[in-house]
């Protein structure tokens, strides 16, 4: 765990320069705007540890699938989200000397990523190896308003000489994704462009032959003036610049502003992109970077009117929910239902695909509390538009009759993860995608959605799962073989309790959600019918068979559910009892070690009970905890959120705060060692959960809010404000108290520590604070 940066409520700060962290860095002080966005890198060259990324929403490539032996069923490629044009570039020379911390002493360096008013800043005095010293102060941004869009403010002031510095503002397109799996650049040139002070370049994706045109225009100031000067421009393979030389005083500043675009042919015609980038380049200079910084601020100041969580008491805790939060509303802001929530969003290049599980399971909770019904609704009809690929996907491993399995990674749908234990195996998500239906409809009320689109997806999943389990004849049950649970610590193993679970409750909510659909909407029902070659008789009476004969392996002697067959035949130390130098177990032991071992990745067994709460007693989930959590290494970053809301229900508040605090700060302090690959966006989800499910308390029941909160004990407070259906509320709690103002919407009633608490438009209800946390 690193300990770096430094506490603040509003921004993440480096204070004095941290080479060897430098990538963790950049991660955390990435920009973005859900269209575009960039890792913290320097604008002026930088021969260091650095991990150079840029990237251009919905833009990838199908790199070729890399395995050491082909088997059957595995997908050709493995999309890239595309590292692309770099478009933040400024060299600066001073006389014959690059400008580059590296090799320059560097004095007073500070980094801050304002998370408030969205935007990264820098400063430092840099001593260059011939003895000249010079001042840089840069801010730039991703402009959340104009969201094609970036601007820098990059300014520098000699501090003891008189002399030539040289400026060159450039794009650069010839870059190449960190983990191309044969070190292939995916990008041509298709034309470029330069004019005084401006400059474009389009480049063009190999095989999915998407075009993105990125552009520049800058202006320079000394001494507080507009200056006059004169532009040289360069133009090489994949390169536009413009390079400007000044004569420059001890003292005075000089001030480049430079304006950037991004415009790709997912939103603009190819015969557009270039007359479109100039006119929306000449648009957002018109604006001018002050103007262009005050927009950024009031709109973010209207999303942390609505997304904030305040915390009073815990700079460390406040610090780490407003990242999450901030990292998440650069990522996806749902105003495009093409694109989806990467789990590195716009930080890194890891894990490649747009589209995993966590989407479903991790990230719809929040955008159904933050935003817009619609946000979330779009993102289940994501899957729908995918629907034909995921009968694909089940048809090339052997499935029939219109199963689906939907992909464990992807991009359009298809499957390009290769690696055959979670390919095959890891089949668990498809229940999430179907858990995330339920979660919509239970959350807003919209059962119309079942009869729209929802039957279907929830068919081709109970339709899978009914071929993909077979009939034991020695248990005389159903079983489900060679699976990998959420657990990737244990692979082809048999009957995964969680998988089997949720296997199962897939049949049950597709049957019931039929029900309601034929008797709310006859006339749909009877074209679903048809659509889906459903013959309802027979596949449902073996739908049901399923539910009534499934296996669920547990253990009666300790009283847990047990994560598969066999698990008992293991080791079962405990993570406490591993030496401090085995951690993280994923980076020191080989991988048939930890198959061997108890060691759990993430929640399994437990993810369940997390899902499925009402379907067991309280005991029940306090034996599985007790008993999975100690052998946990929580090694996945959605791993500590559902551990912090299982110790909140449980009224365990140290281990409730200890797994929020984890994963609030998973990446600032980098607990994993793997956040200068990227921060974990979807996981950050899992931390709002922690707070408003975990110390909130809160669940929708039969249509109504229920809240069980309680403060961890170094807090004062908190409050949140969450959407529900028609209302707005702000939900406060002290020590002593739980205060809940109806911001909008009609009078509604909420269940507090299980007494009913009506609240009119408006009004402010105060309710006094219990010990017992859940009941």
């Amino acid at each position: 765990m690193k300990n770096y940066l430094k506490h603040d409520e509003w921004c993440i700060i480096e204070e004095g320069f941290n080479r060897e962290f430098n990538e963790i860095t950049e991660s955390v002080c990435s920009l973005g705007n859900g269209r575009m966005g960039q890792r913290g890198n320097f604008e002026e060259t930088f021969t260091g540890k650095t991990l150079q990324g840029n990237y251009v929403a919905g833009v990838y490539y199908p790199d070729k699938t890399r395995v050491g032996w082909w088997k059957n069923g595995y997908p050709e490629y493995f999309a890239k989200v595309l590292n692309a044009a770099n478009w933040i570039g400024i060299n600066v020379e001073i006389e014959d000397e690059t400008l580059d911390l590296n090799i320059c002493e560097v004095h007073e360096f500070r980094r801050v990523l304002n998370m408030k008013e969205g935007y990264l800043e820098r400063s430092f005095v840099a001593a260059l190896p011939g003895g000249k010293q010079v001042k840089i102060f840069a801010k730039r941004l991703n402009s959340i308003v104009d969201d094609e869009s970036g601007a820098i403010h990059y300014a520098i002031t000699p501090l003891n000489f008189d002399g030539k510095i040289t400026l060159t503002p450039y794009i650069d397109g010839d870059i190449k994704n960190k983990d191309a799996n044969y070190d292939e650049k995916f990008w041509d040139e298709v034309q470029k462009e330069t004019a005084f002070a401006e400059g474009y370049i389009e480049m063009e994706t190999k095989k999915t032959g998407f075009h993105v045109v990125t552009g520049q225009k800058f202006e320079i100031f000394q001494n507080g003036t507009l200056a006059n000067f004169q532009s040289l421009p360069i133009k090489k393979e994949k390169y536009v610049g413009s390079q400007v030389t000044l004569e420059a005083r001890s003292g005075e500043e000089i001030v480049l502003i430079k304006y950037a675009v991004n415009l790709s042919s997912e939103n603009h015609t190819k015969e557009d992109l270039l007359p479109n980038a100039k006119a929306y380049l000449k648009r957002i200079a018109a604006k001018g970077f002050d103007l262009i910084l005050k927009e950024q601020a009031e709109k973010w100041a209207s999303k942390w009117q609505v997304n904030d969580i305040v915390i009073e008491g815990d700079v460390a805790a406040q610090q780490g929910i407003r990242f999450n939060i901030f990292q998440l509303n650069q990522t996806y802001t749902g105003e495009d239902a093409r694109l989806n929530i990467g789990p590195k969003g716009f930080t890194g290049e890891k894990y490649g695909g747009s589209t995993y599980w966590d989407t479903e399971a991790y990230c719809i909770p929040f955008y159904l509390a933050t935003a817009d019904q619609q946000v979330s609704r779009n993102l289940l009809i994501y899957r729908w538009k995918q629907l034909g690929k995921a009968i694909e996907n089940a048809e090339k491993l052997g499935f029939r009759n219109g199963a689906a399995l939907y992909p464990m990674v992807t991009m359009n749908g298809e499957e390009c993860h290769n690696e055959w234990e979670i390919t095959f195996e890891e089949i668990h998500r498809n229940g999430a995608i179907a858990y995330a239906i339920y979660d919509y409809i239970n959350y807003t009320g919209d059962e119309a959605y079942l009869a729209e689109y929802g039957i279907e997806v929830l068919l081709g999943i109970a339709r899978f799962w009914a071929q993909r389990v077979n009939w034991s004849e020695y248990r005389k049950q159903y079983v489900m073989l060679g699976v990998t649970g959420p657990n990737e610590y244990e692979n082809n193993v048999n009957n995964n309790w969680y998988t089997n679970y949720i296997a199962v409750w897939c049949l049950k909510y597709l049957i019931e959600s039929a029900e309601k659909v034929k008797a709310s909407d006859p006339g749909r029902y009877a074209e679903l019918l048809a659509l889906t070659n459903l013959n309802e008789e027979e596949e449902f009476a073996h739908f049901q068979h399923i539910i009534d004969n499934m296996y669920f392996p547990e253990s009666k002697e300790l009283g847990v559910f047990l994560q598969q067959d066999g698990f008992l035949d293991k080791e079962l130390t405990l993570v406490k009892d591993l030496p401090e130098s085995d951690r993280p177990i994923n980076q020191k032991w080989s991988w048939d070690r930890i198959l061997r071992s108890c060691f759990i990745k993430q929640a399994d067994v437990l993810q369940g009970i997390y899902f499925f709460e009402d379907d067991f007693d309280l005991e029940t989930l306090r034996r599985n905890y007790d008993f999975y959590e100690p052998r946990t290494v929580h090694e996945s970053s959605l791993s500590p959120c559902v551990h912090s809301i299982l110790a909140a229900k449980l009224g365990d508040k140290a281990r409730s705060y200890e797994f929020y605090h984890r994963s609030a700060r998973l990446d600032i302090d980098d607990y994993n060692n793997d956040t200068e690959d990227g921060c974990h966006i979807t996981s950050m989800a899992g931390t709002w959960m922690s707070i408003i499910k975990g110390f909130g308390g809160m669940r929708i029941k039969n249509g109504k809010i229920h809240l069980s909160p309680f403060v961890p004990e170094n807090w004062q407070s908190f409050s949140f404000k969450i959407r529900f259906r028609t209302n707005t509320l702000n939900i406060k709690t002290t020590a002593q108290e739980v205060i809940i103002e109806n911001l909008a919407g009609d009078a509604l009633s909420v269940n507090v520590y299980g007494d009913e608490v009506q609240i009119k438009s408006g009004e402010i209800v105060t309710v006094n604070q219990k010990t017992l946390v859940l009941a």
